[in-house]
């Protein structure tokens, strides 16, 4: 059992979801000294945090730890240098809390577009001044959107019933992607001339920092409106105080240089200030936290390391990616059979998975053996590999054949008498769901990998697909659907049977003696 300490008030599900696995023993102390906590426990093996400090001393103190999971986007409370030094990965739950910053983005700009919070203040002390609380209207302004990442995106999608000027800026964003957000892309200073509102959502990095300046502020609309629930350092605070004083320019703000009580360097400068509440909802504790456990457990189970973000990692890759990865090679092993030696393992990123070649290796890894430690990197799969006796190559691609964003995957195994035998997966995801396109010459199968599938490759002929399914029948078995095509050759067929549990190796061994398979297993995606 694998020890986790939660030293924080977090959700429940992710002590839920972690022993329900049955791999892990959770210590969770709410208000707990994380440094002492951490003397207490030196065999941890990870340790889940909000907002808490993991010094270099409390890394020091957990000898046995693997990962640091912060549930929450930003990690400036984690010492990820000295985590990467003692080979402990840091991983973030980014997108679990963006629907509670895009929410309280418009909670800001309602509350002060209509002076709520001094209106209230006023009528609960007997006033009742109406005029002086005149207010404005969202719908028909321009609201420019720095950074259309997780929060961004939502942040458009949900002032869309505001009838407004939608504009963004992004370096990474498409402008066909922008425009099915209902986006208008535009250079940063363009944003920050025409837009009524600004809303910030940037990581704060040496790019970033102090982006938010004179020469921004200079072009702004005189009382126009900046929000800030991104990172303080990305606002230059004493150019923001002169366009203040010099534009009437309105600041909305729930980020601080640090998270604690005491006096604000903002405070004569911002209309609104609040504590830092962007993720403090009921809903985005619980999304982080869940998003923490089941990251923890894909990170060991299938070496998926998607969100870690103290490895040199390349941005932008999607997660079923590295599940697609992961997918394709543990299906590739069963076509291979279980009783070849592997010898080789081939693959081939397509469209713009191919930078993240090297990185999609370890979820590849993971899927050959169980034995492989899968909290390792890029060169520990290597060398695992080679260990191991396999030869690993990935193949340069032919962009022209049009297979868009795919993932192939070849095995090579050797058999008796030194016979080789070989096998290739290929798919793709599609709308968020992974999909198998090919199998060996088995074409177009576009069969998504879920749930409890059997699969028969057999000589081409009729009948033997009733032959299974009335096999299965009698063994109280339903199939939920079926594919079976023929490869190029029409020699063989392949049927993919969706069923609904898990399938006995003693009846698929009795159906493909049966039918004289050549390749017959049951695995649950």
């Amino acid at each position: 059992m694998k020890k986790i300490l939660i030293p924080t008030k977090l959700d429940r599900v992710a002590r839920e979801l972690l022993e329900a696995s049955g791999h892990y023993a959770v210590v969770q102390e709410e208000k707990a000294d994380l440094l002492k906590l951490a003397a207490q426990h030196p065999d941890a093996h990870a340790l889940i945090v909000r907002s808490e400090k993991v010094t270099a001393d409390v890394l020091n103190a957990l000898s046995a730890l693997k990962v640091v999971v912060r549930a929450g986007a930003g990690y400036n409370t984690i010492d990820t240098k000295h985590a990467r030094k003692r080979g402990v990965d840091v991983m973030t739950t980014p997108g679990a809390n963006s629907n509670a910053v895009a929410e309280e983005v418009i909670a800001l700009i309602l509350a002060d577009a209509r002076h709520l919070i001094a209106a209230d203040a006023s009528c609960r002390a007997g006033g009742w001044e109406k005029s002086k609380f005149m207010g404005r209207e969202l719908t028909g302004k321009t609201v420019g959107i720095v950074g259309l990442g997780y929060i961004g995106r939502l942040l458009a999608k949900r002032l869309g019933g505001f009838e407004i000027k939608l504009l963004g800026y992004d370096p990474v964003t498409s402008e066909e992607r922008a425009r099915h957000m209902g986006v208008d892309l535009v250079d940063l200073p363009a944003l920050f001339e025409r837009s009524d509102y600004v809303s910030l959502h940037i990581p704060e990095n040496g790019e970033t920092k102090g982006l938010i300046n004179a020469a921004l502020f200079g072009k702004m609309k005189k009382g126009a409106t900046l929000i800030n629930c991104a990172r303080a350092g990305v606002v230059n605070e004493n150019d923001l105080r002169q366009a203040k004083a010099e534009k009437g320019i309105r600041f909305l703000n729930d980020v601080f240089p640090k998270d604690e009580a005491g006096p604000k360097s903002v405070a004569d400068i911002a209309d609104i200030m609040v504590p830092h509440l962007g993720a403090s909802t009921v809903e985005a504790n619980r999304n982080a936290a869940r998003q923490a456990a089941e990251e923890l457990i894909e990170f060991d189970e299938k070496g998926i390391t998607s969100y870690v973000v103290n490895r040199d990692i390349p941005e932008g890759l999607d997660r079923a990616y590295c599940d697609l990865a992961f997918t394709l090679t543990r299906l590739c092993r069963l076509v291979v059979g279980r009783d070849a030696k592997l010898k080789q393992v081939e693959s081939s990123f397509y469209g713009q998975l191919k930078p993240f070649a090297p990185w999609l290796l370890v979820p590849v890894t993971a899927a050959l053996s169980d034995e492989f430690d899968r909290s390792s990197d890029t060169k520990a799969a290597r060398q695992y590999l080679k260990d191991m006796g396999v030869e690993y190559r990935d193949r340069e691609t032919d962009e022209n054949k049009g297979y868009g964003n795919s993932i192939t995957v070849d095995l090579m195994g050797s058999v008796e008498a030194d016979a080789l035998r070989h096998a290739s997966v290929r798919g793709t995801v599609t709308e968020g769901l992974l999909m198998i396109s090919r199998i060996n010459d088995f074409h177009k199968l576009y069969f998504e990998p879920k749930g409890h599938c059997v699969f028969f490759i057999y000589k081409d002929r009729p009948g033997v697909l009733g032959q299974i399914g009335a096999a299965l029948a009698l063994a109280g078995i339903n199939i939920d659907d079926v594919r079976n095509p023929h490869d190029s050759k029409q020699e063989k067929s392949i049927a993919i049977l969706k069923v609904n549990r898990a399938v006995p190796e003693d009846i698929i061994r009795s159906i493909a003696g049966d039918i004289g398979a050549f390749r017959a297993f049951h695995i649950e995606f």
